[in-house]
């Protein structure tokens, strides 16, 4: 069974970056980099949302307005950890991050995100 572990959250300040790392471990066949990976987050009182994607082949979307051009999601060359970048630190960035695995390609329904990580803590203060 596909399990993730997110990593790298913690406290920042504004205009800051952070680095959030989604590590996948517990699948026999098939790498991280063979599924569609997305990067949510759920600020407090907040529903979840999807932040930004990367499919099994590579292709890319962000889906947060406020968050365009601050935002960037990679992967490793080893295909096992799938990276969120966000640049310029926004308080409304504060919230739970969460990666999650999806077999299809990119797309904000959240329901086809079987599989998620625990979620890490990302607040933003002065």
């Amino acid at each position: 069974q596909l399990q993730l572990v997110e990593s790298g959250g913690g406290l920042a300040q504004p205009g800051g970056s952070l680095k959030l790392s989604c590590s996948g471990s517990g699948f026999s066949k098939f790498r991280l980099g063979s599924v569609t990976i997305g990067w949510f987050r759920q600020a407090p009182g907040k529903e979840r949302e999807e932040v930004s994607c990367v499919s099994h082949n590579d292709e890319k979307e962000n889906y947060i307005d406020s968050a365009k051009g601050r935002v960037s999601i990679s992967r490793d060359n080893t295909g096992n950890t799938v990276y969120l970048e966000i640049n310029d630190l926004q308080p409304e960035d504060t919230g739970v991050y969460y990666c999650a695995a999806s077999p299809r390609s990119c797309t904000p329904d959240i329901s086809n995100f079987a599989s998620w990580g625990q979620g890490i803590q990302v607040t933003v203060v002065s």
